[in-house]
């Protein structure tokens, strides 16, 4: 089964949702940044380049991927 993203839809966002972003400084390298959403700052449910976030660790950047809670778990053992 495809792997849906919806990163680009802010109804599919919330706060405590893992999800992987990228900074501003970091668009033209790409380098990804993961953490766990705070406060959603686009306020429009739709934005092509992907919703706005604040991670709890402060950080500010349009989420690129959301990480899929069982992955994410999989991962962590």
């Amino acid at each position: 089964m495809p792997e849906r993203n919806d990163a680009k839809s802010r109804g599919s966002i919330h706060s405590g949702l893992s999800v992987d972003i990228i900074q501003k400084q970091d668009q033209r390298s790409g380098k990804k940044t993961r953490g766990v959403v705070s406060e959603i700052l686009t306020n429009s449910s739709f934005h092509p380049h992907g919703i706005k976030v604040r991670l709890k660790d402060g950080k500010v950047g349009r989420v690129c991927t959301i990480v899929r809670e069982e992955t994410f778990s999989e991962n962590q053992t």
